[in-house]
C-alpha cells in the first residue's frame, strides 16, 4: 500500500499506535478523581492517605523520567512503549484485585513504573520521524492524546464504574493495555530506516548514542540553569493539572455544589477537553511564530489568576469553575513548550535525556501536590463522611486552591526568567 511505503504517512500510523497506549496512561493517572469515594471506602483512607495513594503512581513515574530518557535513546521508542505498557497493565490487574492499602499502593506504583516509559519514548519517536520545526506541535499532539485519555477518565469512566464496580473497571483497563501493547509492536518502528523506508528530508539522521555519549549529554543537560527553570514550570503546570483533574476536582464539585460524582466529572472533563485542543494549537502557533518562553509565562500567569479566583470566592457559579478547569487544560500547551525549549538546546541524540530530565521535575509536582492538597483539606475536615469519604469545608477548598494558585504564579515567574535568559544574544 502506498500509505505504508510513504514515510511521511507511515509516521502517522505509528504515532497513533504509540499515542493510544499513552492515552491509557492518562486514564490510569487521572482515574482517582472518579474513584475517590470508592477507594476511600474500600481502604479506609484519610484525605492525605488518598492523596498519597493517588501520588504513588507519580513517585516512581517521576524518578523514572531520566532513566526513561536513557532507555528511549538506547533501545528505541518501540520497545520502550511496548514494555512499559505491559508492565503498566500488570499493575492495573494487581490494583483491581488489591484488598489492602499497602498492596493497592504498590500496584499503583507499578502502573506508574510502566507508564513512565511512554511519553519520553514517543517524543524520541517524534524526533526521529518529524522535522525540528514540527516538534512543538507534535509534543502538543502527544499531550493532546493524554487529554483524550483524561476525557475517558471522567464521565465515561464514572459511567462504567457505576454500571459495574471499580475493581472490574481496573481489570478491564489492564486487559485493554495488553491489546494496545500488541498494536504498538506491530505498527511502530523507531525510525524510517528501521521501517525500510527512505529518510525524511530535514529530519536529523537517527543514531543510537554510546553510553559515554549519553553520560555526556546528561552532564550538559543537568548543568544548565535553563533546564531547572523549565523543570520548575513543568513541576507546577503538570502537578496542578494532575492534582485537580486527577483527584480533588471531582470531590470539590461534589461536596461544594451537591452534585453526583458522574455530574461532577463533567467539569473535570472540561479540563481534559482543554488539554485535548490547547497543546496542539499552542504548539502550532509557537512553531509558526518562533515564540516559546513568552507563551509559557503568559499561560502560567492566566492559570494562576483563574485558581486565585476560585480561592477568593470558594463557591463561584459552576460555569466559572468549568471555565477555569478548561483554561487550565488548554494552557497546558504553554508550559508544554518547555519540552521544545530543552530539546532545541541540545543535539538530536540527547533528546531523550533532555526531555526526561525536565519530566522528572514535572512529575515530582504530580507526586507532591496531591498529598499537600490532601493535608490542607484534612485540616478543614468537617468531621462528617459521605459514603465513607470525608467531607471538607468550602474554606478548606479555598485554601487548597490558593496553594494551587501560588504554584502557578511561581511557574509564571520562572517563565519570565527563562524568557530573559533566552533573549540574551
Amino acid at each position: 500500500m502506498r500509505i505504508w511505503r510513504d514515510p511521511t504517512k507511515r509516521r502517522w500510523i505509528a504515532w497513533t499506535a504509540l499515542a493510544a497506549a499513552y492515552a491509557l496512561v492518562s486514564v490510569h493517572r487521572l482515574s482517582t478523581a472518579v474513584l475517590a469515594e470508592q477507594l476511600t471506602a474500600a481502604f479506609g483512607t484519610t484525605g492525605a492517605a488518598l492523596g498519597t495513594l493517588h501520588a504513588s503512581f507519580f513517585y516512581i513515574y517521576a524518578a523514572m523520567q531520566l532513566p526513561a530518557g536513557v532507555v528511549a535513546d538506547r533501545v528505541g521508542s518501540r520497545l520502550a512503549v511496548v514494555a512499559g505498557t505491559v508492565v503498566m497493565s500488570v499493575g492495573a490487574l494487581v490494583f483491581g484485585s488489591a484488598h489492602s492499602y499497602a498492596v493497592a499502593f504498590l500496584a499503583r506504583a507499578l502502573v506508574g513504573f510502566g507508564g513512565s516509559l511512554l511519553f519520553i519514548a514517543i517524543l524520541r519517536f517524534c524526533a526521529n520521524w518529524f522535522r525540528p520545526g514540527e516538534f512543538a506541535r507534535m509534543s502538543g499532539l502527544t499531550i493532546a492524546a493524554a487529554g483524550f485519555g483524561g476525557i475517558l477518565a471522567t464521565t465515561p469512566l464514572a459511567l462504567v464504574v457505576a454500571a459495574t464496580d471499580w475493581r472490574s473497571t481496573m481489570l478491564g483497563l489492564g486487559l485493554l493495555g495488553f491489546g494496545l501493547a500488541a498494536v504498538a509492536s506491530l505498527l511502530s518502528r523507531d525510525s524510517p530506516a528501521e521501517a525500510g523506508l527512505p529518510e525524511i528530508d530535514g529530519v536529523p539522521m537517527a543514531r543510537t548514542p554510546s553510553l559515554r555519549a549519553v553520560a555526556g549529554n546528561a552532564r550538559d543537560v543537568l548543568g544548565e540553569l535553563e533546564t531547572w527553570l523549565v523543570g520548575l514550570i513543568l513541576f507546577a503546570g503538570t502537578g496542578v493539572n494532575i492534582t485537580v483533574f486527577g483527584l480533588w476536582g471531582v470531590p470539590y464539585v461534589v461536596q461544594t455544589y451537591g452534585l453526583s460524582v458522574t455530574e461532577a466529572s463533567t467539569y473535570t472533563l472540561l479540563g481534559s477537553l482543554g488539554l485535548l485542543f490547547g497543546p496542539p494549537l499552542v504548539g502550532w502557533f509557537s512553531d509558526r511564530t518562533g515564540r516559546r518562553t513568552v507563551l509559557i509565562a503568559v499561560g502560567q500567569g492566566i492559570i494562576a489568576v483563574g485558581y486565585a479566583g476560585l480561592a477568593a470566592v470558594g463557591r463561584p457559579p459552576l460555569p466559572v469553575v468549568g471555565l477555569v478547569f478548561f483554561a487550565s487544560g488548554f494552557l497546558a500547551g504553554a508550559y508544554a513548550l518547555g519540552y521544545t525549549v530543552v530539546k532545541e538546546r541540545h543535539v538530536s541524540g540527547a533528546s531523550g535525556v533532555a526531555t526526561g530530565t525536565v519530566n522528572t521535575v514535572a512529575f515530582s509536582g504530580a507526586a507532591l501536590l496531591p498529598t499537600l492538597m490532601g493535608l490542607v483539606l484534612d485540616a478543614y475536615w468537617t468531621g462528617e463522611t459521605l459514603s465513607g469519604a470525608r467531607v471538607y469545608s468550602v474554606f478548606g477548598y479555598r485554601v487548597a486552591f490558593a496553594l494551587v494558585a501560588v504554584a502557578c504564579l511561581v511557574a509564571a515567574l520562572g517563565g519570565l526568567w527563562l524568557h530573559r535568559l533566552e533573549a540574551r544574544p
